[in-house]
């Protein structure tokens, strides 16, 4: 493991390491207003949700790395307390990247990065037409984390109304892969969250999991099966008894067709009767990969016999 002091390097590598290792990051594209009435709008990847009730959202308008300066959404939010953060979407992700250019203060980056200006209900500043969902905010507290170059500002702001797209919307829920995401990662690198890059990990019951110490020994001592495959067992809220696991391979012997590793422990059992560790702990990682959970924790406590 690479070991580095973040208080004996540059904050330029600090940087680097942090927003490479906390990664995929969302984004908030923030509008703000001046007091003069000047339309701002600027990217943050340090960006996420903190509480529903309130609904409350933080994001940092951090000090430049390079002169030390605060940038203006930063001023804009001391002066009004107030702004609309919007998700960022693989449909404008170039525009956004053109917000987070240093256009002057007197500058409407409205105009300046093609984005449709509309009016919000709660707030002054102006919510962006073309992202399917926008949080019109009040700013609740500005914690300064540090005065240096790169220090962060904790903007903890209040949600008081959502605009979501219906388009995105299923079942009463934003649909992932309709709204079509992207996040921040190191560098100039982005993530974008389409059916590709997500997948679907149900949460374990509250108190009902067994945990990793209730599988059997042998398992948690395997030289195949890695703690994370194990974990997908021990989510289940008890093993299947030794009558339960006897019925189960008795239906599936008369099952018509077979998957790799059912016919790979049929075929063992038929030809010697028994299977030896390696070829059960083999059957047991190729059903975790494939989700067959049930069929891996009988096989499981059979292998305990």
């Amino acid at each position: 493991m690479l070991t580095i002091n973040p208080k004996e390097v540059s904050q330029n590598e600090v940087q680097k390491w942090l927003t490479g290792g906390v990664a995929p990051r969302p984004i908030a594209l923030v509008s703000t207003l001046s007091t003069d009435g000047i339309r701002n709008l600027s990217p943050f990847s340090f960006f996420n949700a903190f509480g529903s009730n309130p609904p409350v959202v933080a994001f940092s308008p951090s000090r430049r790395g390079r002169d030390n300066t605060l940038k203006d959404t930063y001023n804009n939010l001391i002066d009004t307390k107030e702004c609309v953060i919007h998700a960022v979407i693989m449909d404008i992700v170039h525009q956004i990247n053109l917000t987070s250019s240093e256009f002057p203060p007197e500058t409407d980056e409205f105009y300046m990065s093609g984005f449709t200006p509309v009016e919000s209900q709660f707030v002054k500043p102006y919510r962006v037409n073309e992202s399917p969902f926008a949080m019109e905010c009040k700013l609740l507290q500005m914690i300064e984390l540090g005065g240096s170059n790169g220090s962060g500002n904790l903007a903890i702001c209040e949600v008081v109304l959502f605009h979501i797209d219906e388009s995105v919307i299923t079942n009463n829920a934003i649909d992932p892969f309709k709204i079509n995401h992207t996040g921040r990662n190191g560098g100039n690198w982005y993530t974008r969250a389409d059916q590709n890059s997500m997948y679907n990990l149900p949460k374990p019951s509250h108190d009902k999991a067994i945990g990793y110490y209730a599988l059997p020994e042998y398992l948690r001592k395997s030289e195949i099966l890695t703690a994370n495959d194990l974990a997908k067992m021990a989510l289940t809220d008890k093993l299947p008894s030794i009558k339960e696991v006897e019925k189960y391979f008795e239906s599936l012997t008369s099952k018509n067709e077979h998957t790799i590793y059912e016919l790979d422990l049929i075929n063992n059992l038929k030809i010697s009767g028994e299977m030896n560790t390696t070829t059960l702990e083999k059957c047991i990682k190729a059903a975790l990969d494939a989700n067959d959970i049930d069929f891996a924790l009988n096989l499981a406590v059979f292998g305990e016999k």
